[in-house]
């Protein structure tokens, strides 16, 4: 009889600054460009208050400010968030919530409202 090892969780030399939520909502991710505003179906998971893993058929680049909409579990309001794209593969993305100003402010402290909902983070 063998016994397979367990896979260890990777050690980061950096800890993240915050805690992950695992969830899986629809979303929207509008991106406006000169010439067009573009509105793109897609799913995000991974969510904390600094951003979220979002999966988008749609070309962005590291950099490229976007808005996600999308509504949270237990919640009814649909939250629209400004984002900075931090990381791409393929067409998953790491986004970044913006934090400019006062209602991008309320923004995030809906989420992280939403994220107490949520329980203990994954």
């Amino acid at each position: 009889m063998t016994t397979d090892p367990v896979p260890q969780p990777p050690i980061y030399a950096v800890p993240r600054r915050f805690p992950r939520y695992h969830l899986n909502v629809p979303l929207r991710v509008i991106a406006q460009r000169p010439d067009k505003l573009s509105i793109i179906e897609g799913r995000g998971n991974e969510l904390n208050e600094g951003g979220m893993a979002v999966f988008a058929g749609v070309e962005l680049g590291i950099g490229d400010q976007i808005a996600v909409e999308f509504t949270p579990p237990y919640s009814g309001s649909p939250i629209r968030v400004r984002c900075t794209v931090r990381n791409r593969q393929g067409y998953h993305y790491g986004v970044a919530f913006m934090l400019e100003d006062a209602s991008d402010s309320r923004r995030v402290d809906e989420i992280r409202a939403v994220l107490k909902g949520l329980g203990k983070p994954a």
